[in-house]
This record gives structure tokens, C-alpha cells and sequence, in this order.
């Protein structure tokens, strides 16, 4: 039924045009982008050249998110839609294939080789998604932006290129900073368990061990046996904190926390950390900048 639905308000919004937007100068270019993270890349490169709107605002959750009429409007208005792609806003794909018949539609994750992406466990899926969390390959991503926005306008491909090199450098020295940061914990402490497998990248990018309650997607259930796995894994390993996520309910991290309580291991609760969704205006985690370094501020506090 909702899918029914929302390919009825693709094909009225598309048929209309959508109605315009009084307050987009008609030389800006009208960008929607699904997560905070894409948007915030999207600003930084499209500078004043462009409106960018992000669908997905604090704490919401890419993998369950459904478009609203609101939502409709907005990406039928687009001139641009950046999405994430390898599935990881799954209940958008059928709105996403039906709007790229009329209007560009790209995903960040386009450009980057098969050989880079990481291959979840059997049963999760093709590849995950979650690619924002190697800051480096993240900076990839960039190009795909600047390319699809010098296609729409041409004059400004200048103006993009200049500003993503300079987010760039801001991401290359992120990435290095993070790795030395991370190498306060020692080592025996470079473990990493969450809500769900978000972290992979990260991981792999900085030398951490990362093991996750859920799969890749929070659409897919937990149920005790695999809260018993991660409980005696911690219990094992002595593993000091465990880190709750702001786009997933806190229930499964205290599922986890209680169930080694009861083995005689009291691990932490180390802090919470923005997996799918930047945090809230104000929050110092509201860019994707302050995102990472807030991240992993957070980690080290609790591990080290």
C-alpha cells in the first residue's frame, strides 16, 4: 500500500512539475541530497551556487526512512538528487529510479571501485553502505558531486572544483588526525561494539575491531542468540565501553550492557555516537566534520 502510494505522488508531482520555489534565485540550482552527510558535502562544493536541502535531518534513520508528501514536493522540484546508494536508503530506490527518468539523479557512492566497498556477511546484503566512515574514502565521493553539478552549471565549474579541493584538504587532514588520536587506545582496547554494523569502515580505515549488534541494516532484526554472541564476546575480551547510536533506539545496546552485567562484567555505556544521521544544530556534531572528530573524541575518552 505505501508503495503504492508514494509511486502515485511521484507520478502528480512529476506530471505538475511541482509547483516553483520563490525564494531560489533563478540562477541557483535546486539540490536535495538524502543524509546530512551528503548535504553538508554538497554545500561546501556547491558554495552560493546553489540550495541545498538534505532530507534526513538529526537521529532519523536512512535505512527505515519513507518519503513524505513534504519529501515528494522537494525532490520533484530538485534540478539534482544526491543519494548515498548500495542501498542504504532501501525504501527510496523504487522513488530514486522512477525520478531518474526526468531528472538527474546520482549516487555519491558511484565512482567507487567494487574492490574498496566492504562485503558484509552472507545474507546482509551486497555491500555496505556506510562508506562515510573512512574520512578518506569519503573524500572520493567529492568528485562525483563536483562532476554532476558542473553538468547543471557549467559556469560555476570552476567555482565547484576550487571548493572541493579545499574540502578536501580539510577531510585529508581530518583523516590523519583521527588516526592519531586512535592510537592513544592501546591496543588490546581497539574494540568497537555499537547498535549495529555501521562502523566497518571505520575500522578498517583506523585500525579497530568493530563488532556490531545488528547487521549492516537496522531493518534486520536481533534476536538473543546474537545478543548472547556480543555478550560473550565482551565478557571475553573485557571490552571497557560499548557505545550507544543516535539513530537507533537504545534498547539493544542495554539488552547487551544488561546481559553482561549478569556474567559479572559491568561494561559502559562509553557515550553516544553519530552512525547514520550528523547530530542536531549546536551539537558540535552537525557538520561532517564535527561528526567524526566528535566520534571519535568519544571513543578514545571511553577506551583508552
Amino acid at each position: 500500500m505505501y508503495r503504492l502510494f508514494v509511486m502515485a505522488g511521484v507520478l502528480l508531482f512529476c506530471a505538475c512539475g511541482g509547483g516553483e520555489t520563490p525564494s531560489v534565485a533563478k540562477n541557483k540550482k535546486r539540490v536535495v541530497c538524502t543524509t546530512g552527510m551528503i548535504g553538508d558535502m554538497a554545500r561546501h562544493i556547491a558554495g552560493d551556487r546553489a540550495e541545498v536541502i538534505a532530507l534526513m535531518g538529526p537521529g532519523i534513520d536512512p535505512h527505515y526512512y519513507k518519503a513524505t508528501q513534504g519529501d515528494l514536493q522537494r525532490l520533484s522540484r530538485a534540478d539534482v538528487i544526491f543519494y548515498n546508494g548500495l542501498f542504504l536508503e532501501g525504501k527510496l530506490e523504487d522513488i530514486f529510479e522512477k525520478m531518474a527518468r526526468s531528472k538527474t539523479v546520482v549516487a555519491v557512492s558511484r565512482d567507487i571501485p567494487k574492490d574498496r566497498l566492504r562485503k558484509p556477511m552472507a545474507g546482509q546484503g551486497e555491500y555496505d553502505p556506510h562508506i562515510w566512515f573512512d574520512v578518506g574514502l569519503w573524500a572520493e565521493t567529492s568528485r562525483v558531486v563536483v562532476e554532476t553539478l558542473s553538468e547543471l552549471d557549467a559556469e560555476g565549474a570552476d567555482v565547484f572544483r576550487a571548493n572541493a579541493e579545499a574540502y578536501r584538504k580539510q577531510l585529508r587532514d581530518l583523516h590523519v588526525w583521527a588516526k592519531a588520536q586512535l592510537e592513544r587506545v592501546p591496543k588490546d582496547q581497539r574494540v568497537l561494539i555499537t547498535a549495529h554494523d555501521a562502523f566497518g569502515y571505520f575500522g578498517l580505515a583506523y585500525g579497530i575491531e568493530v563488532r556490531g549488534l545488528q547487521g549492516i541494516s537496522t531493518v534486520a532484526e536481533y534476536g538473543v542468540n546474537d545478543v548472547s554472541r556480543l555478550v560473550n564476546f565482551i565478557v571475553q575480551r573485557r571490552v571497557k565501553a560499548i557505545f550507544v547510536e543516535s539513530s537507533v533506539p537504545e534498547r539493544s545496546i542495554n539488552a547487551v550492557r544488561e546481559g553482561c552485567k549478569a556474567r559479572g562484567w559491568d561494561v559502559a555505556v562509553g557515550g553516544t555516537l553519530y552512525s547514520d544521521a550528523m547530530g542536531p544544530a549546536g551539537s558540535g556534531a552537525d557538520t561532517y566534520l564535527g561528526m567524526v572528530r566528535s566520534n571519535v573524541n568519544t571513543i578514545v575518552e571511553a577506551l583508552k
